[in-house]
């Protein structure tokens, strides 16, 4: 993807650069960590988010290779650029025991099936709903925010052993979930047997 830096962002790589040695991350969990970082200008999440290289370098491959990206609100896949997103939250209707939010993610699966790239930003039970799924995706992007839920969606996704980015305190939201993606979408494709 040819991508141009506008001089602020470059700026402000430079000034959190400054403030925060990154050099010892493997460059796509540099790339994550910068971005939200960047997204957030927090750099509390250097310390918070948790991943793992190999996983961020299947769904690097995969998002490049095209995979769905499903996101759980609009606010999510508004902040993902140059990529489609599905979200099916608008068609989604609350129920006993069913939020909204996780119906839309229901809805998601039925329509992409496995191997999606999941971006949940927004509602801790749309992450819990992800993981009753049998979703087998490259990737969970699983950092919603809030008080209730939100740690122990995390924890849950963690602790499935998918493929996932995640955070161990309460922070998230659209913005970093969206930026997690991005630092992927935007981080170069190695050519032939050339490493990230």
């Amino acid at each position: 993807m040819n991508r141009v830096v506008h001089p602020i962002e470059e700026e402000s790589y430079r000034r959190l650069r400054a403030r925060l040695d990154t050099s010892h991350f493997p460059p796509l969990t540099r790339a994550v960590v910068e971005r939200v970082i960047h997204s957030a200008a927090d750099l509390d999440y250097a310390s918070d988010l948790v991943m793992d290289e190999g996983d961020l370098v299947g769904a690097h491959a995969a998002l490049h290779a095209g995979a769905p990206v499903v996101v759980d609100v609009e606010m999510v896949g508004a902040g993902i650029t140059r990529r489609d997103t599905v979200c099916r939250l608008k068609d989604a209707v609350a129920g006993p025991g069913l939020t909204r939010s996780a119906h839309g993610i229901r809805l998601a699966y039925e329509q992409v099936g496995p191997g999606a790239l999941w971006v949940i930003g927004n509602a801790p039970t749309a992450l819990e709903e992800l993981l009753t799924l049998d979703a087998a995706p490259a990737l969970v992007i699983g950092l919603p925010v809030g008080f209730v839920g939100a740690v122990e969606s995390k924890a849950a996704l963690r602790e499935s052993g998918l493929p996932a980015v995640s955070n161990v305190s309460e922070k998230g939201g659209s913005a970093v979930a969206s930026a997690a993606l991005n630092a992927l979408l935007y981080h170069p494709v190695p050519q032939s047997k050339e490493t990230l």
